[in-house]
């Protein structure tokens, strides 16, 4: 006999990624309640079934709530998916603490480093909520533009969970028939990859607004996949999950889709435009913008070279030209391509 679907479920946050999220999770029959931090969004979405704001176009099923009540909308929910930019995490977060269940399991769609501590947001989540089982803290990611997947585009993301049993559950809830997931207990890799592919989107941006060819790109992309590759398993993760969904997929997606938030901030600055005119234009987050900082402080800390982090953050925070910056890294010394990257044996 078929296990029941968790449920409910929550998902924090009613962006485009966390509306999306709702739509997965409700398909399998549970009943989802969506936080939403204004209450205008929640009576918008629960009047028209659309979150015109941050999702326009899609319809979400009966079965999807709105709130803005956070307590008592997580008081009985197994499943707490929190899908809250880095920056907000921690406040939204502790927010939740006094409704969480001793058993709950934790998922973040978040790929971003908090600024002020460089902690993940797994780290975040065992911090505010010590007495929940940690190996139930994990995250779900890979290359998942919202809008794709709500159009019901075919797709596949990755939960990471140390709980195999409870990362299967969670497999469960967000398998649809357009949306493969897999699992893995890499926790650590899965969120520094999913941080660091914003960062190297911006720079693969600023080639597209430089006017460069796939060239260009091409390399950008992989050689920031290093990057990622050395950072992630210098802090503990493993080399494979920067091959996989996690790491390849969500960095190539995030630096070709024309969707892509982090992308569209780095073609804008190639093109010449201040960074503050084109985060005003859009009303919703680049986390790569917010944590670049961060991600470089947390190589830095621990000994890791990432030239491209640092190039994007010249520009991001003190003004560096996008073509001085280009010529930066092409004046750079190389030595063989694989130095410093962990050797996988076959």
């Amino acid at each position: 006999m078929a296990s029941p679907p968790l449920s409910p479920v929550t998902v924090v946050g009613a962006g485009s990624w966390g509306t999306a999220a709702a739509g997965l999770l409700s398909k399998s029959g549970a009943r989802v309640h969506l936080w939403c931090r204004r209450p205008e969004l929640a009576e918008e979405i629960e009047r028209r079934r659309v979150n015109e704001r941050y999702l326009p176009g899609f319809e979400l099923a009966a079965n999807v709530t709105p709130t803005t009540a956070l307590t008592s909308a997580i008081e009985q929910s197994p499943l707490v998916v929190m899908a809250v930019p880095s920056h907000a995490f921690r406040d939204v977060f502790r927010e939740a603490v006094a409704g969480l269940r001793r058993d709950v399991v934790v998922i973040s769609l978040s790929k971003g480093v908090e600024q002020s501590t460089l902690k993940r947001m797994t780290e975040v989540v065992t911090e505010e909520a010590p007495s929940i089982d940690q190996s139930r803290v994990g995250v779900l990611t890979g290359p998942n533009l919202a809008g794709e997947i709500a159009a019901e585009h075919p797709a596949a993301g990755v939960v990471a969970l140390r709980d195999h049993a409870a990362a299967q559950q969670v497999q469960k809830a967000f398998r649809t028939s357009w949306f493969l997931v897999y699992t893995n207990n890499d926790v650590v890799g899965s969120e520094i990859a999913g941080a660091a592919k914003n960062v190297m989107a911006i720079a693969a941006g600023v080639a597209d607004g430089l006017g460069y060819g796939d060239n260009a790109k091409a390399t950008l992309i992989t050689r920031g996949l290093a990057e990622m590759t050395r950072l992630g398993v210098t802090l503990g993760g493993q080399p494979l999950t920067f091959a996989g969904l996690a790491g390849m997929g969500d960095l190539v997606a995030t630096c070709m889709s024309r969707q892509s938030r982090n992308r569209h901030v780095g073609e804008e600055l190639g093109k010449g435009r201040p960074l503050d005119d084109i985060t005003r234009e859009t009303n919703m987050v680049a986390e790569g913008v917010k944590s670049t900082r961060a991600l470089v402080d947390l190589a830095r800390r621990v000994g890791v070279e990432m030239p491209i982090a640092e190039q994007v953050a010249l520009m991001l925070y003190e003004g560096a030209r996008p073509s001085d910056v280009v010529l930066s890294l092409m004046g750079r010394t190389v030595g063989a391509e694989w130095d410093g990257l962990p050797q996988v044996s076959p």
